[in-house]
């Protein structure tokens, strides 16, 4: 690790939520040499709604999916004004409020591509970067990685070609050009059924293609925000606090089936829950229509593995992203494959100076446990705390024991659960108190 001194000079990729509380925090303990890199042209990073965008994933009609009172950061509350579930123009006026208010808006090299960052003896770290007047580069002596998860689309494969237009939820941004069309959305998480319920206010037809079923939880239980609800629960063990979530469920909504859904294969919370309260209702009205998984494409034609096909104009993959790191060469950082070797969701075992900040899909929202990572971040580099010595055996215990047991799938590769993952970073917070 460097010398324990303020005088280090820190690197930040990304200014969206998760970048701004590590500049944030590290100002807070006295670096001064402290520059974050973004491309965009103000913080907010995925909250920035922008047509033209190629990094940002939010639409016109994007609202968080967990409540204002459980997606504050501690240094800095939501206003008292904002809804429950905030539109992505109220977010994005509240990171702003943040950087600015905590002095890490002149912090960052905005409108800004990081190339490459290049381990150095020592520790150190090379970036090299494009900006508007030309190429650069730099060494750092630590390096802050928070670029986000949901920028570059996985798209799904299928036997077949569609002759149709096919594109992802990421390039997905207004319901208004897909007026009077057949739309089929794949998917069925917190986008695929976003994006089914607001085409099919001005579609032809909509479709939703499920390869399994979800637990689909709505926003609001008994008058109150669903993860208020949850959060009430959590003394229960985990094996009971399931089983009532999912029992909770089956009660107010009944089963999948009846929506023409497939029910769930897994465990509630085995697979991250799906919040929508109105894909059920425009299923049971006839605005969207269900179908199974996709067997192969023929033209504009779409066959499921229930035997039935549909004919379609446009089909908008709702499938998740790849993990991605532009800027690491393949063999110094890889995390699109497999599970995600790092402790706390944040250390490497191989360099000592690298640390990730938001690199993880929580059971709630992300930057208050990412605003904690970053406390923690910046007490590593002051050495006032250290992570275990034998890195690579804790990494690998925390792989190996996740808060829920996860599907085997891609998506579920950094799911972790927002309360219990929080406590884990409170404890090693206390540690260095």
């Amino acid at each position: 690790m460097p010398p324990a001194t303020p005088s280090l000079r820190i690197a930040v990729i990304g200014a969206g939520p998760s970048g701004i509380a590590a500049i944030k925090n590290l100002l807070d303990a006295g670096f001064t040499d402290v520059t974050g890199f973004d491309r965009n042209a103000a913080v907010g990073g995925n909250w920035l709604f922008d047509p033209g965008s190629t990094h940002s994933s939010v639409f016109e009609t994007t609202h968080i999916i967990s409540s204002k009172t459980l997606s504050s950061y501690q240094d800095y509350p939501m206003p008292a004004s904002y809804p429950d579930y905030p539109s992505h123009a109220q977010l994005a006026a509240y990171f702003q409020g943040y950087a600015d208010r905590f002095g890490v808006t002149p912090r960052v090299r905005f409108g800004t591509e990081v190339r490459s960052a290049e381990p150095l003896p020592g520790d150190c770290w090379e970036l090299r970067w494009t900006d508007a007047a030309g190429d650069h580069a730099a060494t750092f002596d630590a390096l802050v990685v928070a670029n986000g998860h949901h920028w570059r689309p996985r798209m799904p494969e299928y036997p077949g070609h569609f002759t149709g237009t096919l594109l992802h939820s990421h390039d997905y941004k207004r319901a208004a050009p897909f007026a009077g069309q057949r739309v089929l959305v794949i998917g069925g998480g917190n986008s695929a059924c976003d994006v089914a319920v607001e085409t099919a206010r001005v579609s032809a037809a909509t479709d939703i293609s499920c390869r399994r079923g979800y637990w689909i939880v709505p926003k609001f239980i008994f008058g109150l925000p669903a993860d208020v609800v949850a959060q009430r629960t959590r003394w229960l063990p985990r094996p009971l606090r399931g089983w009532l979530n999912a029992s909770l469920l089956r009660l107010l909504q009944g089963p999948n089936a009846r929506y023409g859904l497939p029910e769930p294969d897994h465990p509630f919370g085995a697979t991250h829950p799906t919040v929508n309260s109105e894909l059920l209702y425009a299923l049971r009205h006839g605005h969207i229509g269900a179908r199974r998984d996709i067997a192969r494409y023929d033209g504009r034609t779409v066959h499921f593995t229930d035997g039935t096909r549909g004919e379609y104009d446009v089909i908008i993959a709702c499938t998740g992203y790849w993990i991605a790191h532009p800027f690491f060469r393949p063999d110094v950082i890889d995390f699109s494959r497999g599970p995600v070797p790092l402790y706390l969701r944040m250390f490497p075992a191989r360099y000592p100076t690298l640390s990730f900040i938001g690199l993880f899909q929580p059971l709630g929202c992300i930057w208050p446990a990412a605003e904690l990572q970053a406390k923690l971040l910046a007490l590593r580099l002051t050495g006032r705390w250290a992570p275990p010595t034998d890195l690579e055996t804790a990494i690998a215990r925390e792989v190996a024991n996740p808060d829920y047991p996860q599907l085997d799938t891609p998506r579920h590769t950094i799911t972790v659960d927002f309360h219990a993952f929080s406590a884990r970073l409170r404890a090693q917070l206390r540690r260095a108190a």
